[in-house]
């Protein structure tokens, strides 16, 4: 059975195009964005780290750098997570969010929904700062009051023990692998993180 994982995060700059890459050379699959607003693209970052993957086009595409609602609007656009299809592939394939799992798509539809709509695994990405545990049990809490089915948490950026001990017990959520503050970020980087875990 092909592994089909939705990455997101709790908050726009947790990392989940970085997670994606690593989890994609791990697993040695696709990518795809469902909705993407702004270029450059984050089709384009995997571009750049995995010249060989298969990265299938956006299902949306919107121009404006923000939530992908207010950019439809500017667009004179209304859309959908009907307008979705799943790629088809015989691979595993790796699926990344737009901003934390709540941004809005229209006016009754989250992000996170697509999940929900294609039976996804969920990875929750968390990146350490100041209130990053409150975004963090909230993010979970809306999970699995949802009934979406959680694979686990990966923490990104400086590591804080305490604040990661702290989620994960009151969590009950395993942490599949974390990354530490990274200065480069290229193909080497990822395949080195990328032989660490395990999923």
């Amino acid at each position: 059975m092909k592994k089909k994982y939705f990455v997101t995060g709790i908050d726009t700059d947790s990392g989940k195009t970085i997670v994606s890459a690593i989890i994609m050379e791990t697993l040695k699959a696709d990518y795809w964005k469902p909705v993407q607003a702004g270029e450059p693209t984050d089709s384009d970052f995997i571009r750049n780290i995995h010249k060989h993957a298969t990265i299938h086009p956006e299902g949306i595409m919107l121009h404006h750098p923000m939530s992908p609602h207010a950019s439809a609007d500017l667009e004179n656009r209304k859309i959908s997570m009907n307008d979705l299809k799943l790629p088809k592939t015989d691979n595993n394939l790796i699926i990344e969010g737009a901003g934390g799992i709540m941004v809005p798509v229209n006016d009754n539809e989250l992000i996170v929904d697509v999940a929900k709509k294609f039976d996804l695994e969920v990875i929750l990405v968390s990146r350490n700062y100041l209130g990053s545990i409150n975004h963090t049990l909230l993010s979970i809490d809306y999970l699995k009051r949802n009934n979406f089915n959680i694979k686990g948490i990966v923490f990104n950026g400086e590591p804080n023990p305490s604040s990661e001990e702290y989620i994960l017990k009151h969590s009950g959520l395993k942490c599949l692998f974390k990354i530490g503050q990274l200065s480069i970020i290229d193909t080497k980087t990822i395949e080195e993180i990328a032989t660490t875990i395990k999923l």
